[in-house]
């Protein structure tokens, strides 16, 4: 049986379905008519992560490019190498080489490192995982807040420093000058919202619910089928607001309840793909240090950057859930890799 092109999502979701039920590589090839070593290559891939890419040769740069780039890495603090390099007019140049060449010139803020998690956490994140291996993903909705301020996340910007240049400081204000707290969900390839909160409004149980109700239950969720609304499930963390008794109870009045509402594992982000969202709204919102001067103006930007996700990359995020579970599975419920 010859080698075919990638696999589908829809095939990678029935590898890990037959892999649940105990079935073995080479049976599942048979099932889906597939290449065998086409089927152990994901499996591998799925637990082991991606391979270390080998090097390839850099594409040549001139004396006087490097010194175009070393000025505009000067000039341009936090900005990332694909807008350095464009300032300066040098195109054809993959990523790989821009950082090995800026690797020499300059240097990038590290993120922080998350929270380790104890025994408990790591044992219910993969009964999580063991208990969600069957799941058709495309019928979950992802839900999740994020919280955006006026001059953006504390130590969250970074970028390329010239060395022996120093990071400029950004206007600061108190508490980052305020913020707008956003919600949104995904489910299949379908963005919904993002909805804002009101500002002002703290997230408790009730006030939780009040913006579902106006939100989500009476823009989006009123307008979808009868099947739909039996099929999905929905996924929140564990959020004071959210796991509350008096959140549950009303979820369950809604008619999600008991499988209809997902489980969640304690001290999971890297679980949820919505998080990658977040990252890619923020990495726009806040591109080259970008600062804002009202709470409307970031909310307009928001909305802006939600707008050009499209629906490809929505499915991306959720078609790589069921290598999440099987990452973790695979690292004993320590965090993976997003």
């Amino acid at each position: 049986m010859g080698q075919k092109k990638n696999l589908t999502g829809s095939e990678k979701s029935k590898i890990v379905r037959y892999l649940a039920e105990g079935c073995s590589s080479l049976k599942i090839a048979k099932l889906l008519k597939r290449d065998h070593r086409t089927i152990k290559r994901f499996i591998q891939n799925s637990q082991q992560g991606r391979k270390k890419r080998v090097e390839k040769p850099r594409r040549k740069i001139t004396a006087h490019e490097l010194r175009k780039v070393k000025r505009a890495a000067a000039k341009m603090p936090l900005a990332t190498s694909l807008a350095i390099f464009q300032s300066c007019n040098i195109t054809g140049v993959p990523k790989s080489t821009r950082c090995a060449i800026l690797r020499d010139m300059a240097k990038v803020r590290k993120a922080e490192r998350r929270p380790p998690l104890n025994k408990t956490h790591k044992l219910k994140r993969q009964d999580w995982a063991k208990k969600y291996l069957k799941t058709d993903f495309s019928k979950v909705l992802w839900t999740d807040e994020m919280r955006v301020s006026l001059d953006g996340p504390d130590g969250w910007a970074r970028g390329w420093i010239g060395k022996g240049q120093r990071a400029p400081v950004p206007l600061r204000r108190q508490q980052g000058g305020g913020g707008v707290l956003v919600w949104a969900g995904i489910i299949k390839d379908e963005l919904v919202g993002p909805f804002r909160v009101e500002d002002g409004v703290k997230l408790n149980s009730q006030s939780y619910c009040q913006f579902l109700e106006d939100t989500f239950f009476k823009q989006w969720y009123r307008k979808k089928s009868a099947s739909f609304k039996k099929n999905m499930i929905f996924m929140q963390d564990n959020a004071p607001s959210h796991a509350s008794k008096y959140s549950t109870a009303w979820l369950a009045r809604k008619g999600i309840k008991e499988e209809k509402l997902m489980t969640w594992p304690p001290c999971s982000p890297d679980l949820n793909p919505i998080e990658n969202l977040w990252s890619i709204i923020k990495c726009e919102i806040y591109k080259e240090g970008k600062q804002y001067t009202s709470l409307n103006s970031v909310w307009e930007a928001v909305v802006a950057a939600a707008r050009n996700v499209d629906g490809e990359q929505i499915k991306t995020l959720r078609e790589s859930m069921d290598g999440r579970l099987l990452s973790v599975l695979a690292k004993k419920g320590g965090y993976i890799g997003r």
